[in-house]
């Protein structure tokens, strides 16, 4: 077995696959490794979301920079890498609705957004309610934002696509594989592996998604960090309803500042439809279950009460949303009604099924503030990508070209060609559309 890598990414999500696809194009001789713990690339957030290739019309083109910019060219490398791939990519749009006047401002807002983000006139559209009924009957609101430009996919089987790219070009996959403990020595680092062997490396990019910050931590970097977890859930609709709408709908979200959405109606690659996700506060980046948040509780609180967490859980409001959030996930029928305010047709005694959790994990600053965009921290023998959140699997083939030229460009770890052919793309041509 190899034990001595020029570099390592820790983390199998669609983010470090992606960086590990690029790697592999851009380095035929060096030594590159992707540690993941799960036992397929993909398995948590990255696999566990709505699937949605999302336009870049949620996002403060200020604020949230980085990830409107690469999910604006995201759309387009996803359906390329669909065709070439064979792999399900739909074209299906979505709507935003809002049930009242101050909704509606928000729509304006975020009209404004798409357009400064790229989007053309044909790709997006403000309507009334009028307007909307001839297209969409069953749904009841003041007036929508019809988006034609979003799209709906599989993302674990990118992933599994991207990962079997990166593969043929050399890049070594160590699935069940968990980071126990990393400690430098001398140039390198010291990567402990199922508290059982180790590994060697001269580099470390940590795109660990929901253990990120745990990883940074370790290693003394973004300590005025930490992260709170937030189990999304979802029901599943009976096939009766699979006609209901066109396309997926979305509502205004009531607090835009808080990780907090309003559950949607989705309608996922295959036609089947489902309902979420909520935002349950859980106390482990793999909080699917009580047990795992039970084990978890005392550590995570005691983190969070050190840092400026403390400040965002002692936040009156904040605590309100918390609640809120936990009673939809204890009754389906709270979680259900906050769409049938827009779909009023829907009836929760038909709805009787789960679907699958994912759990997104956000990062507050000392000052108690969510931070709204990509955090970036790196020093000259590692890299951490902190708060890849929404859209981050759209945007996740443009974003991981972005950090590896960065990555050369600032002499961190430097690429043998920085020109190279990557599968359809010349890596050059992205990142030239990137500094547009």
């Amino acid at each position: 077995m190899i034990r001595n890598f020029d570099l390592v990414i820790i983390g199998g999500g669609i983010l470090g696959t992606s960086i590990s696809y690029f790697l592999s194009f851009l380095n035929k001789t060096k030594q590159i490794a992707l540690i993941e713990q799960a036992h397929n690339v993909a398995f948590h957030t990255s696999g566990r979301n709505t699937g949605k290739v999302h336009a870049p019309y949620l996002y403060n083109p200020e604020k949230k920079k980085v990830f409107a910019k690469t999910a604006f060219h995201g759309y387009e490398m996803w359906d390329e890498y669909s065709k070439l791939k064979s792999l399900p990519f739909k074209k299906d749009g979505v709507i935003e609705v809002s049930l009242d006047e101050k909704g509606t401002k928000v729509l304006e807002k975020y009209l404004k957004w798409g357009k400064q983000n790229g989007l053309q006139d044909n790709d997006i559209k403000l309507m009334d309610k009028n307007e909307l009924k001839k297209i969409e009957p069953e749904i009841k609101c003041e007036s929508a934002l019809y988006v034609y430009k979003d799209g709906s996919t599989d993302y674990s089987k990118f992933t599994n696509a991207v990962m079997n790219d990166s593969r043929n070009n050399g890049i070594n996959f160590l699935l069940d594989t968990k980071v126990t403990n990393i400690k430098r020595v001398y140039d390198k680092w010291e990567i402990t592996l199922n508290n059982d062997y180790s590994i060697f490396s001269n580099f470390i990019i940590n795109a660990a998604g929901g253990e990120a910050i745990d990883i940074a931590h370790k290693i003394d970097v973004a300590e005025t960090f930490t992260d709170v977890h937030f189990r999304g859930e979802y029901w599943k609709v009976p096939s009766e309803y699979n006609n209901l709408t066109q396309t997926s709908v979305y509502s205004v979200p009531e607090y835009p500042d808080y990780p907090f959405l309003d559950p949607h109606w989705i309608i996922r690659i295959d036609g089947s439809c489902e309902i979420g996700p909520n935002a349950v506060p859980v106390f482990s980046p793999y909080g699917y279950t009580k047990t795992e948040n039970i084990k978890e509780f005392i550590p995570k609180m005691m983190e969070m009460l050190r840092s400026g967490a403390r400040k965002a859980i002692f936040d009156k409001q904040f605590q309100e949303l918390a609640i809120n959030e936990i009673q939809s996930s204890m009754s389906k029928s709270v979680m259900i009604n906050r769409v049938k305010r827009f779909l009023p047709k829907i009836d929760a005694n038909k709805i009787t099924e789960k679907g699958t959790a994912g759990i997104r994990s956000s990062v507050i600053n000392e000052k108690g503030q969510f931070v709204p965009d990509v955090i970036l921290e790196g020093d000259s023998m590692s890299f951490h990508i902190l708060n890849y959140n929404s859209p981050g699997a759209t945007g996740a083939l443009p974003f991981s070209a972005h950090i590896v030229n960065y990555l050369n460009k600032q002499g961190m770890f430097q690429s043998e060609n920085s020109d190279a052919q990557c599968g359809p793309w010349k890596f050059s041509s992205i990142i030239e559309k990137l500094s547009l």
